[in-house]
């Protein structure tokens, strides 16, 4: 082998080696700083427990910072959802929780009445009667569960942009979020106003065109498309409006407040 052979041999070799020292000098900066990364934020303060909780400081504050963005970004009221067919809808509608609607005692659907209390203090209360005397939306969507699963399922019911405009609630939506709590008050939501009145969220009473069975909330369940299951409250007992974030069962316990689609 000539020099020249051998100079540009050992050039390459060390271009090489450099390539390999940076490449492995960058490889070792990042698992650095992501040990560092996961030390600092597992130190980092429990945020004070509220209307959320369970989260350290400093991820709260990443859920909220993105909520912001998703919302301003992305979301709007001509974002629908995909629809499908009827005939791709589940025929069993999967049952995932009874927080809020244990069979502790019988629920009488026959005495049920919507509770809906405007900001100044007036209630005002619908029967299921009432609400089926509204016009009837249906809905075949791709139920999302924060746990990693989807079924195409099939809803009716009222569409609640139709309800509150019906009984005269209109103010009420200039005000920043929507509550909802179950009878006995053990599961309860908070909805951001412009998710709520949504043209596809229904006060659903009806699953595969039959009454709601008590497991999926009879009477009277949310069903909001734009939203993961967590904020698909079963048995709606109350609805309230206020221009501060009502409290939220799942929220509490760590997750996102806003849990959107």
């Amino acid at each position: 082998m000539t020099k020249k052979k051998v100079k540009q041999s050992l050039t390459i070799d060390q271009k090489i080696n450099r390539r390999t020292f940076i490449s492995f000098g960058v490889f070792g900066a990042a698992v650095a700083g992501g040990v560092f990364g996961w030390k600092w934020l597992y130190n980092s303060p429990d945020e004070v427990k509220g209307i959320t909780g369970g989260q350290r400081v400093p991820l709260r504050r990443a859920l909220n910072k993105t909520e912001i963005a998703v919302r301003r970004l992305f979301y709007n009221e001509n974002h629908l959802v995909k629809t499908y067919p009827k005939s791709m809808a589940a025929k069993n509608v999967r049952y995932n929780s009874d927080i809020g609607i244990e069979d502790n005692k019988p629920f009488d659907i026959a005495a049920w009445k919507l509770e809906v209390k405007k900001q100044n203090g007036e209630t005002l209360n619908v029967t299921l009667a009432d609400l089926k005397a509204l016009p009837k939306t249906e809905i075949v969507f791709d139920f999302k569960c924060v746990e990693g699963w989807d079924q195409i399922s099939y809803w009716g019911g009222v569409r609640l942009i139709d309800f509150i405009m019906h009984y005269n609630l209109h103010d009420q939506t200039r005000l920043q979020y929507v509550g909802m709590e179950t009878p006995d008050k053990t599961y309860y939501v908070g909805i951001d106003m412009p998710s709520a009145i949504h043209p596809q969220t229904l006060l659903a009473y009806e699953v595969n065109a039959k009454p709601l069975p008590l497991d999926h909330g009879a009477p009277l369940r949310l069903i909001i498309p734009v939203k993961y299951g967590i904020k698909n409250l079963k048995r709606i007992g109350t609805i309230s409006f206020s221009n501060a974030r009502p409290r939220d069962y799942w929220a509490e316990l760590g997750y996102d407040y806003y849990s959107g689609l």
